[in-house]
């Protein structure tokens, strides 16, 4: 990870978490979660498969009262390799259940790759499904995510078909 989208990364992090609890109390924050965590991937780069290492983060909102298991879903994640970056922004529906200390979670979302290989940069449409479980730990509002995906591509007359592994911590809200 560079040390900019680090630097960025740590910032949100402290600015969220420096959001006292009474402001959920307030109606100003919704019911959800924020992930931070990292990620291994299986990528395609034009035809030829790679393994990346990188970053994955989101923010879920639950904002529906009467479908308390239904929530929206911000991620964002980076890739890196010698002469590759890729960042992936997409969005959509999370559906989840609860099951003592455990959260198992399935999502469907689209969004957009930004791709930059050996001066080239590519912005393809990508489609995003995937699922994963969140272990409640035993600090207050604290959970562990396991989390997997398949994200689908189309460009340069090519169809990549991607995963992506990731974990990380959870922040309950």
């Amino acid at each position: 990870m560079s040390k900019s989208a680090a630097a960025a990364l740590a910032f949100f992090g402290f600015l969220l978490f420096s959001i006292p609890m009474s402001a959920q109390f307030n109606g100003l924050l919704p019911n959800g979660n924020v992930y931070g965590g990292v990620s291994y991937a299986q990528l395609t780069n034009v035809t030829n498969q790679q393994s990346y290492h990188g970053w994955n983060g989101s923010f879920e909102a639950l904002p529906f009262t009467r479908f308390p298991r239904l929530g929206l879903v911000a991620d964002a994640s980076g890739f890196y390799r010698q002469g590759v970056t890729q960042y992936n922004f997409v969005g959509g529906p999370r559906l989840s259940m609860n099951y003592g200390r455990w959260r198992p979670f399935i999502h469907g979302m689209v969004g957009i790759r930004h791709l930059t290989s050996s001066g080239f940069v590519y912005n393809p449409l990508e489609i995003d499904v995937g699922g994963g479980v969140d272990y409640k730990l035993p600090f207050k509002n604290f959970s562990w995510r396991f989390q997997g995906d398949y994200m689908h591509t189309h460009y340069l007359s090519a169809t990549q078909n991607d995963y992506r592994a990731s974990t990380g911590i959870v922040w309950r809200f």
